[in-house]
């Protein structure tokens, strides 16, 4: 049946997957659920959430999804279907504003906040993700004001809402190349440039190992997993200027020793790290 037609005569309901999982898979998971016809998800406390449209998913591929990582993470699938609602207002409805290290302020459109920051970021997610309350994209903030970005040619590895992108902005980087295996994201991640005034962002989809770049960089920003991080270090080194810095998060400070193993490797060596419970992010650099 044609799609448009079957939404048209079943507007009402979106199937629900209910995802528990082991929250370092996270990510890898929804890039792979979303493969099945799933576009929409929403992070909880055990795993996440997707959902798509009516019917509109392949129910063999979740098998196979299932039975992929089955022996990797304890994982459970619920399914159910739910009645059609506006997201962004109910994500309105419990969002507060964010406060990195008193220098940053990341909010929403709505939020009326009265006091000035050093730097203030406006973002509507839209189901993209990083919006500054997860751990990881805090941690990312944070050390990226304390990195150099005046003049600097930046990568945004996996760019979600272009949150990361747009404080490169704001601290002076030339130009951001960004990219992120999700369409939303990329619809996302333009929008909230365009209302941060950021004119320096180019954002396409597709993996590192898809896409060309016009030049190498000074910056690469990763906040990602450590699974995709301990993949993909040789493609940051390989894009990386001497001396240029590789900032990471997405990982648990259990995983340090492993990344920076892996990273060594490919000449990145740690210069900094940093923590937030039990979340982490590094700094790396790439030796001459």
């Amino acid at each position: 049946m044609n799609l448009d037609l079957y939404r048209f005569i079943n507007p009402m309901f979106y199937t629900r997957l209910q995802v528990i999982c082991d929250l370092e898979f996270s990510e890898i998971l929804m890039a792979e659920i979303a493969e099945a016809g799933f576009d929409t998800f929403m992070e909880t406390e055990q795993g996440f959430e997707a959902y798509a449209e009516g019917d509109s998913f392949d129910t063999s591929l979740l098998e196979v999804i299932k039975e992929k990582y089955a022996n990797v993470s304890p994982l459970l699938f619920y399914q159910d279907k739910v009645q059609k609602q506006n997201w962004n207002e109910e994500w309105e409805k419990n969002v507060e504003p964010i406060f990195v290290d008193d220098r940053c302020l990341v909010r929403a459109s709505f939020h009326q906040i009265e006091r000035k920051y050093p730097y203030e970021i406006v973002i509507t997610p839209k189901m993209s993700f990083g919006t500054g309350h997860h751990q990881t994209t805090y941690l990312m903030l944070k050390n990226q004001m304390d990195l150099d970005h005046r003049d600097k040619l930046v990568m945004d590895a996996g760019s979600g809402t272009a949150i990361l992108s747009i404080m490169a902005g704001k601290l002076g980087a030339r130009h951001i190349e960004a990219f992120d295996i999700d369409e939303w994201s990329v619809t996302n991640g333009n929008e909230n440039a365009i209302v941060n005034g950021c004119t320096n962002i180019n954002i396409r989809q597709g993996k590192i190992t898809e896409l060309t770049f016009p030049h190498s960089f000074d910056i690469v920003l990763a906040n990602i997993n450590r699974n995709i991080l301990l993949e993909e270090f040789k493609h940051y080194s390989q894009v990386l200027n001497p001396a240029g810095h590789l900032l990471i998060s997405g990982f648990y400070e259990k995983d340090i020793d492993d990344l920076k193993t892996e990273a060594l490797k490919f000449n990145l060596a740690e210069i900094r790290r940093d923590n937030k419970e039990t979340w982490a992010c590094l700094l790396l650099q790439k030796n001459i």
